[in-house]
């Protein structure tokens, strides 16, 4: 059984390269995930609906003061929402478009890190291609030095060796294109979900 180490030393620098992008997956799958949390993707917006709620009925402070200390994207939104919307300085539209501004940039927020997962999603695989064509090279040609004395354990050694970069390559594109369609599917959830409550407060109650 062939060791760690033994698979690092044989598969060359591709395999170096797909190793230490599987180190940067890892870490900025983890970096999402704690992101994430910080910006309420699963605290389910109970707090920015019952502000809403105030907000609605008539009770513009009392949803102002719920929404002040909380740190979630819904109630940053939602919070800046009600400011521009009581700002007797801008007019409807100019309110509306301030808080599409500070929504795109909440929106930013919620999907930093997955420009670089969706880079290695890409790169990974074709890292472990190249590793695979550049084995298959090295195989040939020692097959064609040693001529008729080939020995086709050694040829079948080497392609093994070839054909082990694009399995990690793979083996690190795979996890990372999952934890890419997870986050996006969070990014669109509360997109919406951001969407539909400044629309719930324009459309209705607490400009005064």
């Amino acid at each position: 059984m062939t060791d760690l180490p033994d698979l690092l030393t044989r598969g060359g620098p591709v395999v170096w390269a797909i190793g230490l992008l599987s180190v940067i997956t890892l870490a900025l799958i983890l970096w999402k995930l704690f992101r994430l949390s910080a910006l309420g993707a699963w605290s389910g917006g109970r707090v920015t609906a019952q502000a809403i709620t105030d907000w609605q009925t008539g009770n513009p402070e009392g949803a102002l003061s719920r929404l002040a200390p909380r740190r979630s994207v819904r109630a940053r939104l939602a919070h800046a929402a009600m400011t521009a919307r009581r700002d007797a300085t801008l007019t409807p539209e100019a309110a509306r478009e301030d808080t599409t501004r500070i929504a795109r940039a909440l929106l930013a927020e919620l999907r930093g890190g997955l420009r670089p997962l969706d880079l290695i999603v890409t790169i990974a695989p074709l890292l472990g291609l190249l590793g695979t064509v550049l084995g298959m090279i090295a195989a040939f040609q020692a097959l064609q030095e040693a001529g008729a004395q080939a020995d086709p354990a050694t040829l079948a050694g080497g392609i093994w060796e070839a054909l082990l970069t694009t399995a990690m390559g793979m083996a690190v594109a795979i996890p990372a294109s999952m934890a890419l369609t997870w986050f996006d599917s969070i990014a669109d959830r509360l997109q919406a979900e951001m969407e539909d409550d400044a629309t719930r407060i324009f459309t209705r109650g607490g400009a005064g």
